[in-house]
């Protein structure tokens, strides 16, 4: 009798788990871990969900964020070249976990390198490009710590450009959802960052195969970034992004106990995201706003643009008011401007409620005009108006 009502107990007890719904026999089996999450949308910048966000924790190669952004402005401003070659120093070659075993001596160039980082983790890889830009892996920290006062991110102190242990080197989720937000503004990264496989020493007797430690690239459908972490510190971290129907959501998870737990709830913020809410784009980054006419420039109708996209965020079922946009430039605007310079913001309503502000940038340097070029226009006036 024993036997039987023991076994009765047993059965009921599976029937029970069944008859359970599915969402909550879920939520057993996929028990949220992390210590810090954040979700955030590209274009506004705009918190969706989160918990903790604000807590300093270690990154680990989530730092990396910050070295890759620091490199895509280097390309960007002309100073560095995918085709260039690097040199690997000794100390760069010298770099333990994650790497892509670089020789001392060896060269790569900067667009193998710039793989090596964003698929790979490379910590040599990361090491190299830091040194060549800056000469030091310290000269190049310091820039990293100047960028992210430049951008705000109060909560955030780097040691290193590989996120190897140290003391004193943290961020927060938010931080790093904000660093990978400027990051996405150079949206080519994204062409390294979703490299699922690949090979580095393609060439030779010895190529080296690389596999994306973000598996979310593979495995969650447009998933095409960033960067992965672990240390036994700061256990497993991530920070996703994906896109879909025109939205780009950003996703940071930090200190899940195991990859798949952070996998896990850095899916469920990317479906949440996705599932709740829609954007209107009204502007793409570099859009044309405007033509910058100042008397003493040498250019006139110069193109003023837009640094990022300008889009609203719009919960699903929700209308949108009667939007409107206004130019409000800075009030003492004075020659020479340089290109990227910001000249103004555009100012977005909807029903007359501020709803966002984005920087207007200039398009191309506006250099001052000649003096011959002054008395040659008021005389042209002259003749104008005669």
């Amino acid at each position: 009798m024993k036997k039987m009502s023991l076994l009765s107990l047993l059965i009921a007890f599976v029937i029970s788990l069944m008859a359970l719904p599915p969402q909550t026999f879920a939520a057993k089996q996929e028990e949220k871990t992390a210590k810090s999450t954040i979700l955030i949308e590209r274009d506004t910048g705009r918190v969706l969900a989160g918990e903790n966000m604000e807590e300093q924790l270690p990154p680990a190669s989530m730092t990396k964020i910050m070295t890759m952004l620091l490199i895509m402005e280097e390309i960007e401003a002309g100073k560095l070249r995918y085709d260039e070659k690097v040199r690997a120093s000794e100390y760069a070659a010298s770099m333990g976990g994650s790497q892509i075993f670089l020789e001392p001596g060896e060269e790569m160039t900067v667009k193998d390198l710039l793989k090596g980082v964003a698929v790979a983790s490379g910590n040599d890889a990361s090491v190299a490009l830091a040194e060549k830009i800056a000469g030091t892996e310290d000269g190049f920290v310091q820039k990293m710590n100047e960028k992210a006062r430049e951008l705000g991110l109060t909560h955030t102190k780097f040691q290193n450009v590989t996120g190897l242990p140290a003391k004193d080197h943290y961020s927060t989720a938010k931080d790093m959802a904000m660093m990978a937000r400027a990051l996405l503004e150079h949206e080519e990264i994204t062409e390294f960052t979703s490299i699922y496989e690949d090979y580095l020493r393609k060439d030779t007797d010895d190529p080296f195969w690389l596999v994306n430690t973000n598996k979310l690239v593979k495995f969650y459908p447009g998933v095409d970034g960033l960067k992965t972490g672990f240390t036994k510190e700061a256990r497993y971290c991530l920070t996703a992004t994906a896109k879909k129907d025109g939205m780009r959501v950003i996703a940071v998870v930090m200190g899940a106990e195991t990859p798949k737990q952070r996998n896990n709830e850095v899916s469920q913020l990317l479906d949440y995201g996705f599932n709740q809410y829609t954007i209107k784009q009204l502007y793409k980054q570099d859009q044309t706003v405007a033509k910058l006419d100042m008397l003493k420039a040498r250019n006139k109708d110069v193109p003023v643009v837009t640094s990022t996209p300008v889009s609203l965020l719009v919960k699903k079922g929700e209308k949108l008011g009667e939007l409107s946009t206004e130019i409000v430039y800075k009030p003492e605007l004075s020659l020479p401007l340089k290109a990227g310079e910001q000249v103004g913001v555009l100012e977005v309503k909807a029903d007359g409620k501020h709803v966002s502000s984005t920087p207007l940038i200039m398009k191309e340097d506006v250099p001052k005009a000649s003096y011959w070029l002054l008395i040659k226009r008021s005389f042209d006036d002259v003749v104008k108006f005669r």
